[in-house]
């Protein structure tokens, strides 16, 4: 257990391959309770969040859920959130690291006074079932038939014994849910979600192999590929970002950057070796240092060493060889397209 942005967070149960290989072959279950959950009510609801985030909300039906970015006014990135679209009500997922941050910055938003706000982070729970066993998991324990539900859709649902929101989403790179529930009610869930391990292979996974599956997937982690300083353009996340629509903070700026076109790029690397490219590892090409690495593992599922790391975009094709210095040692790694993992469009069950 170790202290991560005021919570009390499970690195590991069993162990991070372990637990790793459960979510790529059978099911993990993750407590992503720290995740911020922030609500918005009121006919302003819409104007005002396409008004702060740079992805287009405007048509967003009820279920859409949708990625997108919430940005300063120079373009660097605030936070990575999804976006709900709910019948009564806008939700915000947020980062736990930046929960009250994001709130304080909503609260001086222009229009916030026009709608009605709440942050249920400490009053839910939230779990997230994540691996191809998760929709037969989910119609055995929690009589839930998800088969239907689109990818980036959340729908209001009653289980086992409760109810609250059930999305089709995740932060691993398979298939999956997450489920949010009165706070009361998440042991009860969690527990009946676990009650029949054997039968779907589903283990208890923490941090760890939360991020050795996220890497895998080059799903950026705020913090490392994702900060203030860092544009949603120069981290790959232009699909994010509409221009097409009405002012935002950071919109100029972005409009500028991608007049001018990004100076650096997020890439994927492997590594020759078994040796860990830790984050800020500098990254050289010919002999200079030109980038640094976000994020580094060994991938459970590829058995390389893998990073993600901002080099020049001039350098930034794949096949490209670099170099990554491990504590004074200058290592070998090659410029790979991201993802560096896709899993299989298929669920089922191991019995």
């Amino acid at each position: 257990m170790v202290d991560f942005a005021g919570w009390e967070m499970p690195v590991q149960y069993s162990s991070i391959v372990e637990e790793h290989n459960a979510v790529r072959s059978m099911a993990g279950l993750f407590d992503i309770s720290h995740m911020g959950r922030l609500q918005f009510y009121g006919d302003s609801s819409q104007a005002f969040l396409n008004g702060i985030l740079t992805n287009d909300t405007e048509n967003l039906k009820a279920g859409d859920v949708r990625y997108s970015l919430i940005c300063g006014k120079d373009g660097g990135i605030l936070d990575d959130v999804l976006v709900y679209r709910l019948p009564d009500r806008w939700e915000l997922v947020v980062n736990a690291s930046n929960r009250e941050k994001i709130v304080n910055w909503l609260k001086h938003a222009a229009g916030f006074a026009s709608i009605k706000f709440s942050d249920s982070t400490l009053t839910t729970g939230m779990i997230a079932v994540q691996g191809p066993n998760a929709l037969p998991l989910m119609k055995h324990a929690a009589g839930l038939d998800l088969a239907a539900m689109k990818y980036f859709t959340a729908s209001e649902m009653q289980y086992l014994g409760t109810s609250g929101v059930v999305s089709r989403t995740g932060y691993t790179g398979e298939d999956g849910f997450e489920l949010v529930m009165p706070a009361a009610d998440a042991q009860q869930v969690w527990s009946a979600l676990l009650e029949d391990r054997e039968r779907f292979g589903v283990m208890p996974a923490g941090l760890g192999c939360r991020d050795t599956l996220r890497l895998e997937a080059a799903m950026p982690l705020y913090g490392h590929e994702l900060s203030e300083t860092i544009d949603p353009l120069t981290a790959g996340l232009d699909f994010a970002v509409k221009f097409d629509k009405p002012e935002y903070p950071g919109k100029a700026a972005l409009e500028v950057i991608k007049s001018r076109g990004i100076e650096m790029a997020r890439v994927g690397l492997v590594l020759e070796g078994r040796r860990i490219a830790r984050e800020e590892s500098p990254v050289h090409i010919d002999g200079q240092a030109v980038g640094k690495v976000t994020s580094g593992t060994f991938s459970p599922t590829l058995q390389k060493v893998i990073a993600m790391a901002y080099v020049p975009k001039s350098a930034a094709s794949a096949g490209s060889i670099v170099q990554v210095n491990l504590r004074g040692t200058l290592v070998n790694a090659e410029i790979t397209a991201l993802p560096f993992y896709k899993r299989a469009r298929q669920c089922f069950v191991k019995i």
